[in-house]
């Protein structure tokens, strides 16, 4: 069963949800989860799950939930996975926590793209939900927002060190979401009659003395300039110590990093380019993009023209082609995990082992000597093989890898050259990436130089 991965969709925003509750010691798990999966399927509009993941996937049923929910049950509680299938996507992971930690329920919940809560109704229904799991399990703190947004915002540490933030928690108001649940310890600390004044699209006081605020009646326009001031002002207005231009100002400039830039990449590392871009935080992407449109790797220099090569100065150029071989399995055997089309060594091949030493960066993991010992050579030929398979390359071998040559059409292109250049840091990757070595080579090929 097949469920929709974050990382295998486009760059979007999504709607976070972040919820913690207390659970009731020693009760009947079953008893106690019940109310969570009824508000669930009573108001996910759009974006009810249908597949439970324990130790494996099923369809969404409730004995498939409490058959995963023992499967991961361990010492200190239990938890599951909740995914869909089709469009949009959903991240759902309700873990219980028992003692000796503290019984909770804490649930995280993530729904792609944002813009499914541009409607009025299914965002209604989202409060609704959330208002019927606070009334149940009571609450510290709850908020839904855009994912961007609360990673530029620094949640959930907002500028504290891990250890400060598990031993705090959420004990002042540090940042105003689009749903907000305030817990009865925070609002009588801030003052119950200033959290119930709170200028909000909806604020309601809960039974249980927890505080529900609402900023606006949807959440996919959280940017807006209406919205930035409704959330400024209601900021300010919990913290009075704070000045409301300043604030204003920030949410402004957050709105300005997370407007969409439209990619406009080198043609030749595009591909490349989309997937460094897709690695970084929703909150950084459009700036990473506006950063890729302004920048143009270098134009390879790796080549000479057919005139200016090197002839073979090896004794058996067979035996020196066989060594290139064996030095390409080398790049295979490292990263035909990681990297599964390694072993067809093709152009897209290249991108895929691209990407993932930008992801390793082994430049900062080994010693410079092994890189240029080992990596260099299996790179440079692992290159040089695509060249000859795909482009109807020739190895012109020599003693000295670096002068090794494979010719494609009127050019000598050096593959190990690439490889040296490729690995001196992290920036070399895309500076001199090997897709972008083969494109070139492939564009000379077909003007017949």
């Amino acid at each position: 069963m097949k469920a929709l991965e974050f990382h295998d969709l486009q760059v979007e925003d999504r709607l976070l949800l972040s919820f913690e509750g207390a659970f009731e010691p020693g009760a009947e798990l079953a008893h106690e989860l019940e109310p969570f999966f009824q508000a669930l399927e009573a108001y996910s509009d759009g974006w009810m799950p249908d597949v439970v993941e324990g130790k494996r996937r099923r369809k969404y049923t409730r004995a498939a939930i409490w058959k995963a929910l023992e499967e991961k049950r361990h010492a200190r509680g239990t938890s599951l996975g909740l995914y869909r299938t089709k469009w949009p996507a959903l991240d759902l992971w309700p873990r219980v926590h028992l003692p000796p930690l503290s019984p909770s329920l804490a649930i995280l919940l993530e729904v792609q793209p944002l813009s499914l809560f541009a409607d009025e109704a299914r965002c209604q229904k989202l409060v609704e939900m959330v208002r019927a799991w606070a009334l149940r399990y009571p609450v510290s703190h709850v908020s839904a927002h855009s994912l961007a947004d609360d990673q530029l915002a620094g949640a959930p540490g907002f500028g504290r060190d891990d250890e400060t933030r598990r031993r705090d928690g959420f004990d002042q108001v540090y940042e105003v979401s689009w749903l907000n649940v305030f817990g009865r310890e925070l609002v009588e600390k801030v003052g119950r009659e200033r959290v119930l004044s709170t200028p909000a699209h909806r604020v309601e006081e809960l039974p249980n003395g927890a505080v529900l605020v609402v900023l606006r009646p949807t959440v996919a326009d959280f940017a807006s300039e209406e919205a930035r001031e409704a959330q400024a002002r209601a900021h300010v207005h919990l913290r009075p110590e704070l000045d409301l231009d300043t604030v204003r100002s920030a949410l402004r400039e957050r709105s300005a990093r997370l407007a969409p830039v439209e990619p406009r990449f080198h043609p030749d590392v595009a591909a490349l380019v989309e997937r460094v871009v897709a690695l970084e935080p929703l909150s950084e992407r459009q700036v990473r993009i506006a950063h890729f449109n302004a920048w143009k790797p270098p134009e390879p220099e790796e080549w000479l023209p057919v005139s200016a090569a090197l002839p073979s100065d090896v004794t058996d150029v067979a035996e020196a082609v066989d060594a290139y071989d064996d030095l390409s399995e080398r790049l295979v055997a490292l990263l035909h995990t990681k990297v599964p089309s390694v072993f067809d060594a093709t152009p897209e091949s290249l991108t895929d082992v691209d990407e993932q030493f930008w992801v390793e960066y082994f430049p900062g993991m080994f010693e410079r000597e092994k890189i240029d010992e080992h990596a260099v050579p299996a790179i440079g030929a692992y290159l040089g093989q695509v060249l000859v398979k795909h482009l109807g390359g020739e190895w012109i071998p020599r003693r000295k890898l670096q002068e090794a040559q494979v010719r494609v059409g009127e050019r000598v292109w050096l593959p190990f050259v690439r490889a040296w250049r490729y690995m001196r840091e992290r920036e070399s990757v895309l500076d001199y990436s090997l897709t972008q070595l083969y494109r070139a080579a492939a564009r000379g090929r077909g003007r017949g130089e």
